[in-house]
């Protein structure tokens, strides 16, 4: 319900912002993500999930800004959870069931809300490629058991790592498309 929430303020601020400004935010929160996750020490920041109040406010901060920067949900919630002694494993599955609750009403909400930029390619409507759409979901569907199944048999702290890798040079090369 919180992530939802704060999809749907998040999808609807992104038609307002400008892309640059989004870029860089996606830039900054990758990186500083990714950093979090290689350096943090070996124990959690906190011993445990904040109380429900906490658990909301986490929520709809993550479903803001994922359907802000166009990610799935795992950037952030990996880590957020990770931070608050959430077993690694556990986090990427609860991140794979976090991104369908905030990609299907983030891009509903930016098909209809959504005005499609200038220079967008073919086959975009509001600020929804159809294209891409396309080609993602069933590749998303058709593989995500083959991650999870991957995700299991490595060890966490190599997990952590793998994932923290891929972060930082995804941050890296949206903050050299917005400083060059």
């Amino acid at each position: 319900m919180f992530i939802f929430a704060g999809v749907i303020v998040g999808s609807i601020l992104v038609t307002k912002v400008e892309g640059q400004l989004l870029t860089l935010m996606f830039g900054i929160i990758a990186c500083l993500s990714a950093l979090n996750m290689l350096f943090a020490r070996k124990e959690a920041m906190f011993q445990s999930l904040p109380g429900k109040s906490g658990q909301s406010v986490m929520a709809t901060l993550i479903g803001l800004f994922s359907s802000m920067v166009g990610i799935g949900g795992g950037t952030l919630t990996v880590p957020t959870l990770t931070f608050c002694n959430y077993p690694a494993h556990r986090a990427v599955g609860t991140a794979a069931a976090v991104g369908l609750i905030i990609s299907l009403p983030a891009a509903l909400t930016m098909l209809v809300i959504g005005e499609r930029p200038l220079d967008a390619p073919f086959g975009t409507f509001g600020l929804v490629n159809l294209i891409g759409f396309a080609f993602i979901v069933p590749l998303t569907v058709l593989f995500a058991p083959v991650g999870a199944g991957l995700a299991n048999r490595l060890d966490a702290s190599k997990l952590k790592k793998v994932f923290a890798v891929v972060l930082i040079v995804t941050g890296l090369r949206m903050l050299y498309q917005v400083l060059a």
